[in-house]
C-alpha cells in the first residue's frame, strides 16, 4: 500500500499538525500511520477511510485548515495491539508516530517520531500471534545459483541460516516452516521464484536494496551484536562464501531498522543441520499430514491433532519440532523414550506435573517483550505467576526415574531471584498502561513511597478545605470539583450565588451552578497535581528498571523455558500413550519392521463410532 500527499496550493492552507502527519506518511509510504494524539493513536484523510473499513470503525473528521474536515479513524492507546494486529493480518505495516516530548513541556507542536514499524514477521502481540506456531521472517539472497537463507522468529529469537542449490529444497523448507514475511534481493527475478503465488498464500513480500545484503555490512560499528554472535558459528569461513550470512545482515537489519532497536535477545544464529534427524521434503510432510490436512489446512485429522495434548505454548512449538524432525540418533530417541517411560510408571505426580505446566505462559515471548522493552506490568505478572511453580517442578521431577529427570533436577534454574523481585516491586493487579502510576508496590521505592503519600494526603487537604470553607460561607452545597480542563474548583449552586464572598474567583458558569478558585485552592492543586504527574513518571522509571534487570537474565530465563518444554513435550508423550493405550517400540539395527496389533493413530481417532480393528 502507498499513499502520497501531494502539496499544492490548497494544500498549503493545512494546520501544522497535519503538516506533521503528512511529512511522515510520506516517509513511510508502504505503512499505516498511527499518528498519536493524547490518549489516541488516529490516521486521517485516506488512510483513515482504510482503517474504518478493514477495522470496521467509525469515521469522524477533524478540522485541519482546509474547507472541509479531514476524516479520520483513531483507536485508544492502550489497545493498540489488538488494532494494529488486525492490520497486520490484513497483510498492511504499521508504523507507531510517538509523541517523543512531554506535551505539558512542549513549545508549540508536540514532536513526533516513528518509533518502530510493525510488519507480518516482526509482531509481538499475543492477539495476532499462534501460540503453538512459529512466525518466521524470511530473507532470500540469491546469487550464482544458491539461494541463501536466513530464518528469524523475532518473537523468540531463533535466528538459522542455510543454503540450498535447488529449487525443490527451497520449496521444502518454504512448506514446513511457513514464514509469514520474505525479504528477497533484486535477483530474486532469475530465481524461479514466483513472488505472486507466496502473495497469493498470504505471505507479505519485500524486495530489499541490495545494500541489505552486502557482507561489508558487517563490518559496520552498529553491527557488532551480530558479527559477534555469528563468530560462535561453526565452520564460518566455508558459510561465508555462500548466500547465508548475506541473508543473514538483511533480515537482522530490516527489523532493526523497523524496531528502531538493537535486537539484544538474539544469542545465537545456528546453521541448519540435519544430520541428526531424518529429513522430510514438503511432499512427505503434506501426504502423511502430519500438521495440517491435505484438502482443507485443518489440524483435525492429522497426526499433531492426535498428539498435541501439551500445556504450554513453548511445548506445542517444541512438538511440532519433534514430529517434523524425526530422530536418527539411536542413543537420544532412547533417552526419550526412557524419559517417557519414567513418566507413565507414576501416573498420579504426572498429572500433577501437568497441572503446573498449565500455569506457565509462553516465557519465550514474554522474555523478548521484556527485553525489546514492549512488555507492560501485566507481562512482568505473568512472568512471576509462570515462575512461581518452578521450584514445586523442581521437586516432583525427582519422584522419577528417569536420565531425563535427574539431569533436569541438577540443572534447572527456578529463577527464584527473579521471581522475588517482581514480587516485590509489582502490583499484584496492575493497570495496562504503564504511565499513569498503580504498578509499583508500596515498600520498594523511597520516592514512590513519598509521592504516594502526598497524593492521598492531598486529598485528605482537598476534604479539609472544603468543610472549612462550607462553614466559613454558610453554603451547605459547596464541594471542590475536577476536571481535566480546569482542575479542582469549588462548585456552587445558583441559589447560593449571592452567599459567594468576594476571595472567591468565578472561573466557570454551567447550566445551575457557578465554579470558582482561591489562592489557598490554587496553591494546593499545584501541590497536588505536581505529585501526581511526578508519580507517574517515578513509578514509570522504577518499572523501567525492574524490566531491564530481567531482561539482563535472558539467557537464565530462555533455559529454563527450554528446559519446561521438553518436559512438557515428554510428559505429553506419556499422557497421550496411557490414554491411547499405546506401547513402546524396541528399536534394531537389521533394518528389520515387525507391527502386531497395529492401531493407525488418526483413523481410529477420527472414526470413533466404528470398531477399529488392530492388524499385524
Amino acid at each position: 500500500m502507498q499513499i502520497v500527499f501531494e502539496k499544492n496550493d490548497e494544500n498549503n492552507n493545512l494546520s501544522p499538525m497535519m503538516r506533521q502527519y503528512f511529512d511522515i506518511v510520506n516517509k513511510y509510504k508502504d505503512c499505516i500511520v498511527f499518528f498519536r494524539v493524547g490518549d489516541f493513536y488516529e490516521t486521517f484523510f485516506e488512510q483513515a477511510k482504510l482503517v474504518s473499513k478493514s477495522l470496521n470503525l467509525v469515521l469522524t473528521g477533524k478540522e485541519c485548515g482546509l474547507e472541509e474536515k479531514a476524516p479520520m479513524c483513531g483507536v485508544p492507546h492502550h489497545a493498540v495491539d489488538i488494532y494494529m494486529s488486525k492490520l497486520v493480518k490484513h497483510g498492511y505495516k504499521v508504523a507507531i508516530a510517538e509523541q517523543v516530548e512531554d506535551p505539558k513541556l512542549a513549545k508549540g507542536l508536540v514532536k513526533r517520531e516513528v518509533t518502530r514499524v510493525i510488519t507480518p514477521g516482526t509482531v509481538l502481540a499475543t492477539e495476532y500471534l499462534d501460540d503453538k506456531v512459529n512466525n518466521y521472517i524470511l530473507s532470500i539472497y540469491f546469487s550464482n545459483g544458491c539461494y541463501g537463507l536466513a530464518f528469524f522468529e523475532f518473537s523468540t529469537g531463533e535466528f538459522f541460516i542455510t543454503d540450498v542449490f535447488d529449487k525443490k529444497t527451497l520449496d521444502d523448507l518454504l512448506t514446513k516452516y511457513e514464514p509469514k514475511e520474505i525479504l528477497v534481493n533484486a535477483n530474486i527475478e532469475n530465481s524461479n521464484i514466483d513472488l505472486n503465488a507466496l502473495r497469493e498464500a498470504n505471505i507479505a513480500v519485500t524486495l530489499v536494496d541490495s545494500s541489505y545484503f552486502d557482507i561489508k555490512n558487517l563490518e559496520r560499528e552498529d553491527n557488532k551484536l551480530l558479527n559477534s554472535v555469528l563468530k560462535n558459528l561453526p565452520n564460518l569461513k566455508e558459510v561465508k562464501k555462500n548466500n547465508s550470512i548475506s541473508a543473514a545482515i538483511s533480515v537482522y537489519n530490516y527489523v532493526k531498522e523497523n524496531q528502531k532497536s538493537e535486537l539484544s535477545h538474539i544469542e545465537s544464529i545456528t546453521y541448519l543441520d540435519d544430520s541428526s534427524y531424518m529429513y522430510l521434503d514438503a511432499a512427505t510432510i503434506r501426504n502423511l499430514e502430519l500438521t495440517e490436512g491435505i484438502q482443507n489446512r485443518d489440524k483435525k485429522g492429522t497426526l499433531i491433532y492426535v498428539l498435541d495434548k501439551t500445556m504450554t505454548a513453548m511445548g506445542g512449538r517444541l512438538l511440532y519440532k519433534y514430529i517434523e524432525e524425526p530422530l536418527k540418533d539411536r542413543e537420544l530417541i532412547l533417552y526419550r523414550q526412557e524419559a517417557v517411560k519414567g513418566f507413565i510408571e507414576n501416573e498420579v505426580d504426572l498429572t500433577e506435573l501437568r497441572e503446573y505446566l498449565n500455569s506457565i505462559y509462553d516465557l519465550e515471548r514474554i522474555v523478548t517483550r521484556i527485553v525489546m522493552k514492549h512488555a507492560n506490568a501485566r507481562d512482568l505478572i505473568s512472568f512471576k505467576n509462570s515462575i512461581y511453580v518452578f521450584p514445586y517442578i523442581k521437586t516432583i521431577l525427582k519422584s522419577f526415574n528417569s536420565s531425563f529427570a535427574k539431569d533436569l533436577v541438577n540443572n534447572f534454574d527456578t529463577l527464584k531471584d527473579l521471581f522475588n523481585l517482581v514480587d516485590e516491586s509489582i502490583v499484584d493487579d496492575p493497570p495496562l498502561s504503564i504511565h499513569d502510576g498503580g504498578i509499583i508496590k508500596d515498600g520498594f521505592n523511597e520516592e514512590v513511597d513519598k509521592l504516594r503519600h502526598s497524593k492521598t494526603d492531598g486529598k485528605k487537604w482537598l476534604l479539609e478545605l472544603e468543610e472549612k470553607e462550607r462553614e466559613k460561607t454558610g453554603i451547605k452545597n459547596l464541594k471542590i470539583k475536577f476536571s481535566r480542563l480546569t482542575g479542582y474548583l469549588f462548585e456552587i449552586s445558583s441559589a447560593y450565588k449571592g452567599n459567594v464572598p468576594e476571595y472567591f474567583i468565578r472561573k466557570q458558569t454551567l447550566a445551575n451552578a457557578e465554579r470558582y478558585t482561591t489562592k489557598e485552592l490554587s496553591e494546593l492543586q499545584v501541590t497536588i497535581l505536581n505529585a501526581e504527574d511526578r508519580l507517574g513518571n517515578v513509578e514509570y522509571e522504577v518499572f523501567q528498571s525492574v524490566r531491564d534487570k530481567i531482561g539482563q537474565m535472558i539467557d537464565r530465563i530462555r533455559n529454563s523455558a527450554s528446559d519446561l518444554a521438553k518436559v512438557d513435550v515428554l510428559t505429553n508423550f506419556a499422557y497421550i500413550a496411557i490414554k491411547n493405550n499405546y506401547s513402546c517400540p524396541t528399536i534394531n539395527i537389521e533394518g528389520n519392521i515387525k507391527i502386531l496389533e497395529g492401531r493407525h493413530p488418526v483413523v481410529e481417532k477420527i472414526n470413533i463410532n466404528d470398531t477399529f480393528i488392530s492388524n499385524d
